[in-house]
């Protein structure tokens, strides 16, 4: 029996169906507060139900009965196999290697998916200065892969971010190892307009898919640098049962969906 596919879905519910799929069962998923959530819970109802989920703060394997509000909610002990803390979680856990997929955001990304979160404009007089890294640094450089969730204009996409905050292929083959880094890379980057891959080779980012309802050039337009769409292809909409958990199971508050 094929898929039941859905015309009445969001943007914002089709990234997170799009993310969930970057998880593979069995894997180990390092998740941040918002989207990841969903996308990691929605894993686990579906494809992926021996995936484990940890959280920066410090549990390990939880089975998120309700959805947290932050990567620090009681919620997330739920079902944990363990609780343990943030220093446990990156020196133990993510420095040995054992996270699969990693999920990032940021204000800014380039070519090669290096993410900024720290300023935009000179560092030292910059016209807006933002949170920083957090752990998205260790983990952008830890992880064995990672995935990015972010808005898609113009401006966050430009040809070279002002500040690397979190390191993706650096400066394209090579560029990791030459800074150190043995392990890792961004995989993939899922906004509202499509979704981009990274070229193997050159490990520059080339769209993917574009949503429904989005044309090719509407992402192209809203993308400094120039981007490969020869590969695009239209992203397959949300199926009937993975709007009706996200809605109804998963988030049913509308608590990081809103409709």
């Amino acid at each position: 029996m094929g898929k039941e596919y859905t015309k009445n879905y969001s943007t914002a519910e089709l990234m997170v169906v799009r993310a969930a799929k970057e998880i593979g069962d069995g894997e180990v998923v390092f998740v941040g507060t918002g989207l990841p959530m969903i996308a990691s819970m929605l894993a686990k109802y579906t494809h992926a139900p021996d995936s484990v989920i940890i959280f920066e703060a410090g549990t390990i394997d939880s089975a998120l009965l309700h959805l947290p509000a932050s990567v620090g909610d009681s919620r997330c002990v739920y079902g944990a196999s363990t609780c343990r803390g943030l220093f446990d979680i990156f020196a133990t856990v993510l420095q040995r290697g054992f996270i699969d997929v990693g999920f990032l955001g940021g204000a800014q990304v380039d070519r090669h998916g290096n993410l900024n979160s720290t300023i935009i404009g000179d560092y030292h007089h910059p016209r807006v200065r933002l949170p920083g890294s957090g752990g998205a640094g260790d983990i952008a450089c830890l992880s064995k892969r990672t995935v990015v969730i972010m808005l898609h204009e113009r401006r966050r996409f430009p040809e070279t971010v002002d500040y690397l905050t979190s390191p993706g292929w650096v400066g394209g083959p090579g560029g990791r190892k030459k800074a150190g880094l043995i392990r890792g890379g961004p995989a993939s980057v899922i906004t509202n307009l499509g979704v981009m891959l990274f070229d193997g080779q050159t490990k520059e980012m080339y769209l993917a898919s574009h949503h429904p309802g989005i044309s090719i050039q509407q992402v192209l337009e809203n993308t400094e640098f120039e981007l490969d769409a020869s590969r695009a292809t239209e992203t397959e909409p949300p199926t009937v049962e993975e709007i009706d958990l996200l809605r109804n199971t998963i988030d049913p508050e509308g608590l990081f969906i809103k409709r």
